[in-house]
């Protein structure tokens, strides 16, 4: 199993939003940045992935899991790009700051840190365990 981090902007498509799509989940399509494609390229069913709340908040606040693994992504004219589809898994029960993640000498190295704009990005299980003790979730 792999981990992963996806960032979206509350006020475009937030947790909440994320959650009320239920079992079926959600398409992540409008992915435009190749790295990022090659990251949706990479996950596999079954990943686990942090959504992140970017510009408003700047926290990871939920674990989504990769329910389809990667198809061209319908809103991409050019077909170029990829989406996956997420489901919801659990919220975090104290949301993980970026603040929080700076402050941490065990995350410097995260993509988070390193690749700021990227965003679908790959997290090692270190960073994974780490986040998650962070956050309240247990045995995520």
């Amino acid at each position: 199993m792999s981990y992963w981090l996806v960032k979206s902007e509350p006020d475009a498509w937030s947790w909440d939003a994320q959650v009320k799509s239920g079992p079926k989940g959600t398409p992540w399509t409008g992915v435009r940045n190749h790295t990022a494609k090659l990251n949706l390229m990479k996950m596999k069913k079954g990943d686990r992935v942090f959504f992140y709340h970017s510009n408003v908040g700047k926290e990871i606040v939920g674990v989504v899991e990769i329910a389809r693994e990667h198809y061209p992504d319908p809103t991409d004219a050019t077909k170029k790009f990829v989406a996956v589809d997420l489901t919801a898994d659990a919220p975090l029960p104290k949301p993980v700051t970026l603040e929080a993640i700076k402050a941490e000498p065990r995350l410097a190295e995260m993509a988070l840190l390193k690749q700021s704009r990227l965003s679908v990005q790959p997290v090692s299980a270190a960073e994974w365990k780490l986040i998650c003790g962070m956050g309240g979730l247990k045995g995520a």
